[in-house]
């Protein structure tokens, strides 16, 4: 799946460099910040098993992005869950309510760039139109 961009948020103002989201033992976080780092990119990092998925920040991510987007079915916390919630995960209220209790099942890693505007997935090219240049230049 594409990884999926947002319009800038409507609650500025924003820090000076991104702040990424997720997991460090995530693969995709991995990359995504192996590849700030390589590009010289300035970011902060929030680990969602230390300090849980902030509620004003993921009521953001809900309103730009949409819930459908922040939700990993793919990954074995999804996949772990009792079925009847699963089905219950519905809409923005309940999915919210999701990743609340379960932070491992936010697609990762979810990226609030310099300039307000939200990411969620990770590839080179996304990262590179964020940043304005590929890796190494």
């Amino acid at each position: 799946m594409m990884p999926v961009m947002a319009p800038t948020s409507t609650h500025p103002p924003y820090p000076p460099r991104a702040t990424v989201y997720g997991i460090p033992n995530c693969d995709t976080v991995k990359k995504a910040r192996d590849w700030l780092s390589t590009s010289g990119v300035e970011y902060q990092f929030h680990d969602f098993k230390k300090a849980g998925v902030p509620e004003a920040a993921l009521a953001d991510w809900l309103q730009a992005l949409g819930w459908e987007a922040l939700i990993n079915r793919k990954g074995t916390t999804w996949r772990k869950l009792d079925p009847a919630l699963q089905a219950a995960t519905q809409d923005a209220s309940s999915a919210s309510a999701l990743m609340q209790a379960h932070p491992s099942v936010v697609k990762r890693p979810v990226v609030r760039w310099p300039d307000g505007t939200l990411s969620v997935g990770f590839s080179p090219a996304m990262f590179a139109a964020h940043h304005g240049a590929l890796p190494g230049a």
